[in-house]
């Protein structure tokens, strides 16, 4: 009778626990801890993915094709991965503003059923913790300035002529080099370039450690270099540069500046390369009216500030965001399980953009 008692007892308990998580908590309690081994899992197979490439690649010796400055056609194992950094710890914590005040929210995006990851950078949450430096310190602040930023003494904005763009097939991003977080990460592992282009990619990646992150590999090894040194060994026609969802919590200026920095930067280190640099993806309105410091507002002010420092000329602005977002502003809620990344099967949307906005210089 007493172990009747006992196992009745138990069982109520335990039926109570799950009808008030199911119910009431909708099993929140357990969505961090949750997310964060799977966010682990993620990057566990990215990480995997890119040592079974550069395998093959020093086994085969057919890794991506790289122009050569002189037009000569170069065979490189350089810089073929991303993968998480080691320069972010990968905190998957919910929507909390990091020490340093720039804000992290790369995620590593939830499987859906039908593997609808959002770039492995994953849960909608902030995913890691830029170290404190005097270079990436931003003023405090929520970022949503209004004051015109400064572009490092005035660079000029887009030209009134529309670029004339053009659609090519994937060979178009052999030669391309794409930077960013985890939305990069995304493109990476659902849209099919992993073995055509070279991606420096890191959740959590923000501007302002770009170039000293150590998230390239060196070329016939798998020892990680920094990005500066990986564009100091190769060469590229193309960059595609993706970030600033995880500076959300930094003030506008801080960002644009170095943004700016950025740019003239890369083209000092490739000096013959288009420099595409994408409108930063919103979010879904829901995940923005959340209450903290990311905000479609905040991302669009981000954005127009990008887009003036295209020159339409070596420089070209790319924004998908009207392709994936509804009347709200937002990203379309169907299209992310995280409200920040897209599903798996939406990022052919992004890649099918860039192959139709391709500037072709030669021609």
């Amino acid at each position: 009778m007493k172990k009747v008692r006992k196992w009745t007892y138990l069982g109520l308990f335990f039926g109570t626990g799950v009808l008030y998580l199911s119910c009431v908590d909708q099993w929140q309690v357990y969505a961090k801890p949750l997310t964060q081994v799977k966010g682990w899992y993620d990057e566990l197979k990215v990480e995997e993915k890119l040592l079974a490439y550069v395998d093959n690649v020093q086994a085969t010796g057919v890794p991506s094709f790289i122009t050569d400055k002189e037009g000569e056609g170069q065979q490189s194992t350089e810089g073929v991965g991303i993968h998480d950094g080691d320069n972010a710890d990968g905190n998957l914590e919910g929507d909390t503003t990091p020490e340093d005040g720039t804000g992290n929210v790369d995620l590593l995006g939830e499987a859906g059923e039908s593997g609808d990851v959002m770039e492995p950078s994953a849960p909608a949450a902030p995913d890691t913790n830029v170290p404190t430096t005097e270079e990436n310190q931003l003023p405090e602040g929520d970022g949503m300035e209004s004051q015109s930023p400064d572009f490092n003494g005035g660079d000029k904005g887009p030209e009134d002529t529309e670029p004339q763009y053009r659609t090519v097939e994937d060979d178009y991003f052999s030669d391309a080099v794409f930077i960013g977080d985890s939305r990069t990460m995304g493109l990476f592992e659902y849209g099919g370039l992993e073995e055509i282009s070279t991606f420096y990619s890191s959740r959590g990646l923000t501007i302002f450690e770009m170039f000293d992150a150590a998230i390239a590999y060196a070329p016939g090894s798998k020892k990680k270099i920094s990005v500066e040194e990986a564009l100091e060994q190769s060469t590229f026609s193309k960059i595609y540069l993706m970030l600033g969802i995880n500076e959300m919590g930094g003030n506008l200026d801080p960002f644009v500046n170095r943004y700016q920095e950025v740019i003239d930067h890369l083209k000092e280190l490739q000096p013959d390369a288009i420099i595409y640099v994408q409108a930063i993806i919103k979010v879904t309105e829901e995940r923005s009216k959340q209450g903290d410091y990311i905000t479609n507002e905040g991302i669009e002010m981000r954005n127009e500030a990008i887009s003036q420092m295209a020159d339409n000329e070596k420089v070209f602005y790319l924004d998908v965001n009207p392709l994936i977002c509804d009347e709200s502003g937002g990203m379309i809620p169907s299209y992310t399980t995280d409200g920040v990344h897209l599903k798996a099967k939406y990022i052919e949307i992004w890649k099918d953009f860039l192959k139709s906005h391709a500037i072709c210089l030669d021609e």
